[in-house]
Order: structure tokens, then C-alpha cells, then sequence
């Protein structure tokens, strides 16, 4: 078996495709199954514009305010996650439970790295 550098190169915790390998991207924001609804919702809208414009125009906002909610409601699921992780982290409870300052530091810094990866991800939107 050959060394993948690109595989090797992946955070561990990086979802994996139905092969068993990471995936080379984020995680998707939405289900599979949501998307798909939003997809043919809008593309439902797309078709019938001929016939019924003002309804196909009310069908995409309505799509992309279901849209716009669910990613509210991911992000805000992503953000309480992360919190909790790293809330209480303090230094006196690290060493009460045996943990040094250099744990605490670096699941500080994972914390730190996933606010910025969520933030530029959102950046590029």
C-alpha cells in the first residue's frame, strides 16, 4: 500500500466518505435530505415562473427563508458545541482533575482553529 500524503495530511475527526476515506471538504452545513428539498423547491419555482410568476417568486423567498433558518439553527448548534468544550477549562479545574496548563492550551487552540474555520467559511459565502 502506497503513503496517501493527502490523506495523511487530514484533521482525524474529518467526516469520511461511504469508502471509509476522510472527505476533502467540510462537513456540509445542511442534511442531504434538506438540501435536496430546498434544491427542488427552487427548481419547482424555476419552472413554473411562466405560468405563475409572482407565486414561483414567493416559493424561492420562502425556500431561502427555510434556508437562512436552517443554517440559524446549525450554526447556533456548532457555536453552543464549542462553548461547552472549552467553557470551564479553567486552570484550577485542569489541575484538580490532573491535567496540565499544556491540555488545557491545546484544546483552547482546537476551540480557537474551529471559530475560524466556521467564520471564514461563512466569509465566503
Amino acid at each position: 500500500m502506497m503513503y496517501d500524503q493527502t490523506r495523511a495530511q487530514q484533521p482525524a475527526d474529518q467526516p469520511r466518505n461511504v469508502s471509509g476515506r476522510r472527505t476533502s471538504g467540510p462537513e456540509a452545513l445542511f442534511p442531504a435530505d434538506e438540501r435536496e428539498k430546498i434544491r427542488h423547491r427552487l427548481g419547482r419555482a424555476l419552472n413554473t415562473f411562466p405560468d405563475t410568476p409572482l407565486e414561483s417568486l414567493e416559493e424561492s423567498e420562502n425556500a431561502l427563508d427555510d434556508a437562512i433558518a436552517q443554517l440559524m439553527a446549525v450554526l447556533a448548534e456548532q457555536r453552543r458545541l464549542l462553548r461547552a468544550g472549552w467553557e470551564g477549562q479553567g486552570h484550577h479545574q485542569d489541575e484538580a482533575q490532573g491535567q496540565g496548563p499544556d491540555i488545557q492550551v491545546a484544546e483552547l487552540h482546537l476551540a480557537l482553529r474551529r471559530y475560524r474555520e466556521i467564520t471564514q467559511r461563512l466569509m465566503s459565502l
